[in-house]
């Protein structure tokens, strides 16, 4: 190491991205942006058809419809910084823009873990209080479940770039990664992290571990009541709930492998890291609307009005 560099104050790091294989830069960047763009429309769409659908206004889609929106933003915040990175050569980000892309990624990803209770809280809900659903999951409910998520997130971002931003960094500055995040960025502090470290993997990894395991008990315990009491609606909550037991093992595992442990580097990191940052915002949109005959009848009605708008409106600029 340069021991200039143990007294220089870093200012920037420089990420070193997926891979350097050139030729394999320019397949991951078109399968990416693909990626990219089918999770923006996607999630997009299910956005406005609960919005313009008045019979999507209960609190299942109002929920849906803002994991909907978490899912953009999360994939917002990394998803750019993959793609440039697989066009440059060298990709660097200053030292304030990695902290506050760490700050936003943290805070929309513990807003979606904390989300995913109040998603189960909503299929408990309906079926083992069916008749008082409306009543109890009322618009004040769902709008103070979405905005306590939200507050969770804030607080899990905040104890995880506070513990950071109090070490010093004047050594390396080499990210092995396509974006900032924690476990990489801490283990480019000149000082013993070994106290921090275990205090974010409490505050991750501990807490992402126990989240899953309380949400694994309550579609299990939502699972046995639909067995026992099946019903055309009860199978339609099965449908959900099977739904969205996939999703939430998708976000968890991977995340618990990167969150729960001591940050070193291993060989599957980037994987994990590109599956809960990347691809399950793709998958669910996807996975809710392939499963959810309502949802699927709105997106169709939705098109219908936009096809039908698109032809009256070029008539209209034809007899003009």
């Amino acid at each position: 190491m340069d021991p200039q560099n143990l007294t220089t104050t870093v200012t920037e790091f420089v990420l070193l991205g997926l891979t350097q294989n050139h030729q394999l830069k320019y397949f991951l960047f078109i399968f990416f942006l693909i990626v990219y763009i089918a999770t923006w429309l996607g999630n997009f769409i299910i956005i406005i058809s609960v919005i313009a659908d008045h019979r999507l206004h209960t609190p299942m889609y109002f929920l849906l419809a803002n994991l909907a929106f978490m899912d953009v933003s999360e994939s917002s915040v990394s998803a750019p910084n993959l793609l440039s990175g697989l066009l440059s050569k060298r990709k660097t980000v200053s030292f304030n823009e990695c902290i506050l892309q760490m700050f936003f990624f943290h805070l929309i990803g513990g807003a979606i873990v904390f989300f995913l209770v109040v998603m189960a809280i909503d299929r408990y809900v309906v079926i083992y209080k069916s008749l008082r659903y409306l009543t109890i999951l009322n618009r004040g409910v769902c709008v103070g479940l979405v905005a306590l998520s939200w507050l969770g997130g804030l607080a899990h971002s905040a104890v995880q770039i506070g513990l950071l931003i109090q070490l010093p960094f004047c050594g390396p500055n080499i990210l092995d990664n396509f974006y900032c995040d924690v476990p990489q960025v801490i283990k480019l502090a000149c000082a013993d992290t070994h106290v921090v470290e275990l205090q974010m993997v409490f505050n991750g990894g501990v807490l992402l571990i126990i989240q899953l395991i309380c949400l694994l008990i309550s579609y299990t315990i939502i699972l046995l009541k639909i067995r026992t009491h099946v019903t055309e609606g009860k199978r339609k909550a099965l449908s959900t709930c099977g739904a969205q037991i996939i999703m939430v093992c998708l976000l968890f595992i991977p995340s618990i492998f990167i969150y729960a442990r001591p940050f070193k580097e291993f060989i599957l990191d980037k994987v994990a890291s590109i599956f809960f940052t990347v691809i399950t915002q793709m998958l669910n949109p996807i996975v809710y609307t392939l499963r959810n005959t309502e949802m699927k009848k709105a997106i169709r009605r939705l098109m219908n009005r936009i096809f039908i708008s698109g032809r009256e409106l070029k008539a209209s600029f034809v007899f003009e």
